[in-house]
């Protein structure tokens, strides 16, 4: 049932929807004056990134006011919409003018029967990312088109309420961005300690912690730890043994693997657990992968249980005497080590590093008692994070929720007193 004075309607009958010009690459330019051009390689989830960014002479502009964004427009991209971090929309701020648009992104203007703050809650949640889901087309270059977003349909409230609404769910917006920036901070202070005191290569840090000095000694992946390629499928066979298998998304979305982990329920040998069962310490990494950069994203194993086991894809990099775990982990976290075993990684569409590859990597590392202090450091870092994620996902949930009963009527906002007639 549909509350009193809301209808039924969709975002077209209030949402100017423009698409981009066709801009020649001939007219690119690259002044310091000139215009940017938004294309959809510039639009992310929720933001702009102006990276290599294609820009235009301000006097071929001339006549094409029409194709300016304005502050609070919003932008998406229409080619390849929804990607594994979400949809492919943005709103303009300050930062992104001028600028003009290009064909194949689209720009959504609120008209006056629409509360410009409460576009971005219709286009900000789960259910557009759903009803994206259900109209791009599967072809060779998933998209949407124009009239696919103006048929998005919505239940609409009068403007006074609108605005009520849009305030209401901007105030947990403030409090989730501040989780955010929070998060973002302690992700650049892990950075920043990764950088300062794990090695380049072979060549030790320039910075060393208190207490500590002494020459690094260099070597290869293989002189530390034991490297264990997983081949366990995901299959469950009678007369196994039941196992739950830590899988490549466990690996790559997770920072520690611990023994209460809800992982994947399959079946194993006697011998495949004692090959690929999971000691605390272990270093896991991706060994295969669609794309070279996704290539030795690592993990360890914080704590275990006799039924857990690394699944197809991993390979175990379990540390010898006088390697610490963290220490590995993290230094596989660093981006030259990233680059250095993407660079290894061989094929074609799908990529993957050899057992040879990973053990004759060179590492430079110092004494046992320095690389766990150093690993300690780090981790304090990484921890924050981890306190943190969880408050982010209640907030986001809380807000689902929250903005599900508020944009449907099940719960409505209260005006002030002095607004009741």
């Amino acid at each position: 049932m549909i509350p009193e004075g809301w209808e039924r309607t969709t975002i077209g009958e209030h949402v100017d929807v423009l698409t981009g010009y066709a801009f020649r690459s001939s007219d690119y330019s690259d002044g310091q004056n000139d215009i940017r051009l938004l294309r959809g390689d510039n639009v992310a989830q929720h933001r702009i990134r102006w990276r290599d960014a294609k820009k235009l002479p301000q006097e071929k502009a001339q006549g094409l006011d029409r194709f300016a964004l304005k502050l609070g427009d919003f932008v998406i991209a229409l080619d390849r919409t929804l990607i594994p971090a979400g949809v492919k929309i943005a709103e303009i701020s300050e930062a992104d003018l001028p600028s003009l648009l290009v064909q194949r992104v689209a720009r959504l203007r609120s008209k006056a029967s629409l509360e410009q703050s409460l576009m971005r809650q219709f286009f900000g949640g789960h259910g557009f990312e759903q009803y994206v889901k259900s109209v791009q087309t599967e072809t060779a270059v998933p998209h949407i088109s124009p009239n696919d977003l103006r048929d998005l349909a919505i239940l609409l409230p009068p403007i006074s309420e609108q605005r009520l609404i849009a305030d209401t769910l901007e105030t947990w917006d403030r409090a989730i961005e501040t989780i955010e920036a929070l998060i973002a901070n302690a992700r650049a202070q892990k950075q920043a300690l990764m950088q300062q005191l794990l090695p380049q290569g072979t060549t030790p840090p320039k910075k060393r912690l208190p207490g500590f000095s002494g020459d690094w000694r260099e070597t290869t992946i293989e002189g530390v730890a034991s490297v264990i390629a997983s081949n366990l499928d995901k299959k469950s066979v009678k007369g196994e043994r039941p196992v739950r298998l830590c899988n490549y998304m466990d690996v790559y979305r997770s920072d520690q693997i611990v023994a209460d982990m809800d992982l994947m329920a399959a079946t194993a040998t006697e011998a495949q657990i004692r090959k690929f069962g999971l000691k605390v310490g272990d270093v896991i990494i991706t060994k295969d992968s669609e794309t070279p950069d996704d290539i030795a994203i690592p993990t360890i194993v914080q704590s275990t249980a006799p039924d857990l086991v690394c699944g197809y894809h991993l390979a175990i990099l379990r540390p010898k005497d006088g390697t610490d775990g963290q220490f590995l982990k993290f230094l596989f976290e660093h981006p030259r080590t990233r680059h250095f075993f993407a660079s290894r990684a061989n094929g074609a569409t799908r990529f993957g590093l050899t057992v040879g590859a990973i053990e004759t990597a060179p590492i430079s590392l110092p004494s046992h008692a320095e690389q766990k202090e150093i690993g300690n450091v780090i981790l304090a870092a990484e921890t924050e994070i981890h306190r943190l994620n969880p408050i982010l996902a209640t907030l986001r949930q809380e807000k689902a929720a929250l903005m599900q009963q508020l944009l449907t009527g099940k719960r409505r906002v209260k005006f002030p007193e002095r607004e009741v007639v």
